[in-house]
């Protein structure tokens, strides 16, 4: 039997009982679907938390900070010793101190982030409004602060407030000491990131450390190729720091969301492995009603092998439509999803995100699982259809 009769054989199904056909096939394409739409709500989950922390320059950037150690500082000599490393290209310390936000008759605390404007790039930092400074008395604000002073984030940016901050520093004795600095001049804002929980104010480092200040928190310490990042951090360890990177939190993450991705996909298949029974009980009843043409074909000269490969193809057919159905199912499902999660966010001041995503592969993985589960499920109706014998065939009712 050709391949082409074998196929246009296979398509009577849709002939002869099509409402049937048409359930089998939309069972399979529920089943499908659902393996799609949750699966896809881990790699949408995966792709909008990762997105969001992750640039090319931040990926090659090192976190390196004293810890918890009295004895090891982060000093300008530090800083000059590390930025003599061979494949650091660059580093952007960080100040952190106390501070107090005031505008509108209203004050508030935060945490004060002193910093050059390549911090941001390192750290994968991004604005919701506005941009980052580029001046003296200009500041990036989060929208957890602006909420302290009763500022809504979209209109905040070019808005002027006011800033007094508690630098802790070390006096020529060696003992820590407190600088107050209260700037009669305000700043303006002209830049906001999202953070909700934290009360953070990003200044300009040369506002803090032109008063004297030589004790970083922090700093981000760019290497040249991520190759030698493992080198260098070995290398800044040696020094008594503590070196992490946002590298490994990723890998961390990203085996994080493969685990719930495999989670969500398995209650996907629940669903799958009924559709797939039902699809075998439509197979094994369509051998019973064509017993009798079967026994016709076969005395007519079709082969075992070509009644199996019949049977097989029809199967897979329904299989591979069942995956279409499904695919169009599943993406369907996602785009409302999206929809309904996006108009909520944006009715509550979020951030429209798409929480359903399919990567190309993954559909073509979908696709041709689809038309195996067709094969598998055709297998035994199609050996039990090429063993009948041909006279008990012709014969029965």
């Amino acid at each position: 039997m050709r391949l082409g009769d074998a196929l246009s054989l296979s398509t009577r199904m849709f002939k002869t009982r099509p409402l049937r056909t048409l359930l089998t096939i939309l069972g399979v394409g529920v089943g499908i679907g659902t393996v799609l739409f949750l699966v896809s709500l881990g790699y949408g989950l995966q792709n909008a938390i990762l997105s969001r922390i992750t640039t090319a320059d931040s990926l090659l950037a090192l976190d390196v900070n004293p810890g918890t150690s009295d004895l090891i500082r982060l000093d300008n000599e530090s800083l000059q010793k590390i930025s003599q490393i061979e494949h650091v290209i660059e580093i952007s310390p960080v100040i952190t101190a106390s501070a107090q936000i005031s505008a509108k008759n209203l004050t508030g605390d935060g945490i004060m982030y002193a910093v050059n404007p390549s911090f941001f790039r390192l750290s994968g930092i991004e604005t919701i409004f506005g941009e980052f400074f580029s001046g003296e008395k200009e500041i990036v604000i989060s929208t957890a602060a602006l909420q302290l002073i009763n500022m809504e984030p979209k209109d905040s940016v070019g808005q002027e407030v006011n800033l007094t901050y508690f630098v802790p520093r070390i006096n020529e004795d060696g003992i820590e000491e407190v600088t107050i600095f209260e700037d009669i001049a305000p700043y303006k804002i002209v830049g906001v990131v999202r953070d909700d929980l934290e009360s953070v104010i990003f200044v300009p480092l040369s506002n803090v450390s032109d008063g004297g200040t030589d004790s970083y928190l922090e700093t981000k310490v760019k290497v040249s190729d991520s190759a030698y990042m493992l080198d260098v951090r070995n290398k800044i360890m040696e020094m008594g720091f503590f070196v992490s990177a946002l590298r490994d939190t990723i890998e961390q993450a990203t085996k994080i969301f493969k685990v719930i991705q495999i989670i969500l996909g398995l209650f996907g298949m629940v669903a799958l492995i009924v559709s797939a029974i039902g699809m075998f009980n439509t197979m094994t009843v369509m051998l019973l009603e064509r017993t009798n043409e079967i026994g016709i074909m076969r005395s007519i000269g079709v082969s075992k092998k070509d009644i199996k490969k019949l049977f097989l193809f029809e199967s897979m057919l329904m299989g591979f439509l069942g995956g279409v159905g499904g695919i169009i199912l599943g993406f369907i499902g996602g785009e409302i999803a999206n929809f309904i999660m996006n108009l909520l966010a944006k009715n509550f001041g979020g951030q429209a995100i798409d929480l359903f995503e399919s990567p190309l592969w993954f559909l073509l993985v979908i696709l041709g699982s689809s038309a195996f589960i067709g094969f598998i499920t055709g297998v035994f109706p199609a050996r039990r259809a090429a063993k009948l014998n041909p006279l008990d065939a012709l014969k029965y009712k």
